[in-house]
């Protein structure tokens, strides 16, 4: 028995879009892939302002969001992958959140 051992060539992101359900990354094959924000806890909860600040990162390889600390890969989004912060992680994330925004509006 052989296996065959394929090696895939990622595309790179080029643009981000973002609406209240949908992420659509354009890629630089032609493709645009559109995932469900609810896949991505830390995005579902950014107001509008902070799901716009993005950037590319490793030459396109992947998209970074500052305000809140999320990055996803290019990768990872071909695959199909959601989120794989654990519950815990999100929830104390979520908490730190929550008080910052109680201390902004005091």
């Amino acid at each position: 028995m052989t296996s065959l051992a394929v090696e895939l060539e990622i595309p790179n992101a080029e643009n981000v879009t973002i609406t209240d359900d949908t992420l659509s990354v354009d890629l630089s094959d032609g493709r645009t892939i559109s995932i469900p924000v609810a896949w991505y806890p830390r995005l579902s909860h950014a107001e509008k302002k902070e799901r716009k600040n993005w950037m590319l990162i490793g030459r396109g390889h992947g998209i970074h969001w500052k305000d809140i600390d999320e990055d996803i890969s290019v990768e990872g989004l071909i695959a199909g992958k959601s989120s794989g912060e654990s519950q815990a992680s999100f929830k104390k994330w979520l908490e730190a959140r929550e008080s910052r925004i109680t201390r902004r509006s005091t």
